[in-house]
């Protein structure tokens, strides 16, 4: 296929043509039933959006009803002006106040450990079960209160930056919410991320207190966290910047806290506190603050190939009416019918601020976190805790998925998994061989699958089907959110025709939209807002930095980052095309691509794939360059020659984040044979996998 490259287009190789039907019944009637009704609303939503948010804000319980719903100074945007509101009496004390303090709210979930240790705490507001912990909404607004009760008695208040830095346990979502109860805007960091990486966003965000755990528990051993923030403490210190605080929960307890430290000791600098210690005695009436409509809510950094992480900013009221229209309906929501749901990610990423915590219990529908590895104690641990708990919405990575392809289809099998209405992906493109696998052999060929397209900087869902509304094909978001106006543009910012790969953004603002990096004004203009324009008024499109194409249907197919994108033999490739088709051969459970500058052909097509140990057994097969010419092959017969590796190497593992992405830009360093690798690897989840593909090269 031709296209106008100079334009801002991407050649469009992959057809997939399979559709899949809404079922007629889900977990409680559909919010949205039919297509029709999907496109009705749809079209009010972007034609008279002002009138449709409104409605949407009804939902939320406010001190003070906004004079104005919008005030766009693109690329400015205020939602709901005038309006005060509190995150967290949206998401726990109005459900009190109407009756439902008795519900669980959270299920906790952790990894099997030995017999408790004398000094093990424990809390009479949470119901014991070995490793699994209940919080109703009553026991959870007291438990928010005493901490944000703890936050005011160390000086926190309106505007303050909160760091915190914990396992997946529910003192996390604790500590978040007592944020937002008493003002100040928390900034979670991945349990995993390494001292450096916490002392320079506590640095950016001007955070003085931080909030860790003792330790977390992964794969039966413990993640000392408490050291990692002594470590940043000095680092920031090294660098000018103090931390008064430092709040520690004992959760792992594999020290006595007389070995470790006493409350109130400096150390570093900080002063160190057991959370336990600060708590004792302390009130657990605690008022909500009435926060004015754009007050920050929350920082949350991301990274990229160059540059410090950026403190993505998201607001109070835009935030919490975009989130909890978009759980609702993606997952259909429904208080009051049995619904238990499960999002895997951590609450370090946006996927869990969204979809984990404020999304879930605005909506009243009880969530589940889950501490701990996917593999421990063994490789079903996730259809164990399904069928025990009776999941009935589960949300996993593509990344995840894979791998559970590759560990074998006879570990769900064994499990009970008829709990499952509907499952979601989330975090990057599907491939439809991996989409197939998860309809067949976790939701029984019977569950509707969201694939769910949206970022950290757009709050929640930007495209993805409405269970019961949209049919569904194996790879495609589908259709934008109701009052997303999303389009796939050339550099030119006209909209392309159907089939034809571009540049996908968003034309219109929406509340959940971030509304800046935080002390950086320039690099939020420029990165979000400065690359595409609507051609007829010049006002600024935000760009998603994906590329994308659109059917002839109108479903969305995003195609990789526009970093990550090809041009061999002037023709502009997504990844994600090639990516499929190497994923589509039954050896294959994982694979990535990247270009390498080529002398002829512009850029040769680098692949690292990850193969499956069964099926190199089953057919008495090996990693050999017979393999490699096979898979060659198979993918100019899936998407045309054009897209033919130059390269295949076989690795064990692919660098990924923590959040499971693959690290392209990494790989493409690797398979250009760069000596010292000089990107942010901040997000990196284990650089021994970088290290041994460097070996192999060698």
């Amino acid at each position: 296929m031709s296209t106008n490259n100079s334009q801002g287009t991407i050649d469009n190789l992959l057809h997939e043509n399979r559709v899949f039907q809404p079922p007629k019944h889900g977990p409680g009637p559909w919010h949205l039933a039919s297509m029709d009704e999907y496109r009705r609303l749809h079209r009010r939503s972007v034609e008279n959006p002002e009138a449709f948010w409104a409605e949407e804000a009804e939902r939320l319980a406010w001190f003070r009803r906004w004079d104005r719903v919008l005030e766009w100074n693109a690329p400015d945007a205020k939602w709901f002006g005038g309006g005060t509101l509190n995150a967290c009496y949206n998401c726990v004390d109005r459900h009190v106040q109407a009756g439902h303090g008795e519900q669980t709210a959270l299920v906790w979930e952790g990894e099997p450990v030995g017999p408790a240790t004398s000094h093990e705490v424990s809390s009479s507001a949470y119901s014991r079960e070995p490793q699994i912990r209940r919080l109703t909404y009553r026991a959870l607004q007291q438990e928010v209160s005493r901490f944000a009760n703890v936050l005011k008695g160390l000086g926190v208040g309106r505007g303050d930056v909160v760091t915190i830095y914990m396992p997946m346990v529910p003192e996390l979502a604790v500590a978040m919410l007592a944020c937002a109860r008493i003002g100040a805007a928390h900034s979670v960091i991945f349990g995993g991320f390494a001292a450096t990486a916490i002392s320079e966003r506590a640095i950016d965000a001007k955070s003085r207190v931080v909030v860790t755990s003792d330790g977390g528990n992964r794969r039966g051993e413990v993640l000392k966290l408490s050291r990692t923030v002594e470590e940043a403490v000095s680092l920031a210190a090294s660098h000018g910047h103090s931390i008064a605080d430092v709040v520690v929960l004992r959760h792992t307890a594999h020290e006595k806290p007389s070995e470790r430290f006493r409350t109130g000791e400096v150390r570093h600098g900080a002063r160190m506190h057991w959370w336990h210690d600060l708590a004792a005695g302390v009130s657990d009436a605690c008022p909500c603050e009435a926060m004015d409509s754009e007050a920050m809510l929350f920082l949350l950094y991301t990274s990229g190939s160059t540059g410090k992480p950026k403190g993505i900013v998201h607001t109070t009221a835009g935030y919490l009416a975009f989130v909890q229209m978009t759980a609702r309906l993606t997952f259909n929501l429904i208080p009051d019918c049995g619904q238990l749901f499960w999002c895997t990610a951590d609450i370090g990423w946006i996927t869990g601020h969204s979809y984990v915590l404020y999304g879930l219990l605005m909506n009243r529908v009880t969530t589940l976190m889950y501490e701990g590895a996917p593999n421990y104690p063994a490789q079903d641990r996730f259809w164990d805790i399904i069928e025990r708990h009776r999941v009935t919405q589960f949300y996993t990575a593509p990344t995840a998925i894979r791998t559970f392809m590759k560990w074998g289809d006879e570990l769900p099998a064994k499990h009970d998994l008829s709990s499952l209405r509907i499952l979601g992906t989330v975090g990057e493109p599907i491939n439809p061989e991996a989409w197939m696998w998860y309809h067949r052999h976790i939701g029984r060929d019977a569950c509707p699958i969201v694939d769910t397209y949206w970022q950290t900087e757009t709050g929640g869902h930007v495209c993805t089907p409405l269970p019961g509304a949209v049919p569904t094909k194996p790879g495609s978001c589908t259709v934008p959110m109701l009052g997303i106006d999303a389009v796939v543009v050339n550099e030119k910012g006209e909209v392309l025709p159907p089939d034809k790969g571009g540049l996908l953004a968003i034309r219109r603002p929406w509340p959940g939209m971030l509304r800046g990096v935080f002390g950086n004004r320039e690099r939020f203009v420029s990165n979000y807002f400065g690359r595409l324009k609507d051609p007829a008024t010049g006002t600024p499109y935000y760009f998603s930095a994906d590329g994308a194409r659109r059917d002839g249907d109108g479903y969305f197919w995003v195609m990789g980052r526009v970093d990550d994108v090809i041009k061999v033999s002037g023709h502009l490739l997504g990844t994600m095309e090639v990516e499929s088709a190497l994923v589509s051969h039954p050896a294959v459970a994982e694979a990535a691509v990247v270009g390498v500058p080529h002398e002829i052909k512009g850029n040769a097509i680098h692949a690292f794939v990850s193969l499956k140990p069964q099926w190199l057994k089953a057919n008495a097969r090996h990693a050999d360059d017979s393999l490699k010419a096979e898979l060659v092959g198979h993918v100019s017969k899936e998407v045309g020659a054009l897209a033919k590796p130059d390269v295949i190497r076989f690795a064990e593992g692919l660098p990924k984040t923590r959040s499971g992405k693959i690290m392209r830009r990494l790989l493409r360093d690797v398979a250009s044979g760069v000596e010292k690798i000089t990107q942010d690897t901040t997000t990196l989840e284990d650089f021994s996998v970088v290290a041994k593909l460097r070996e192999d090269d060698e």
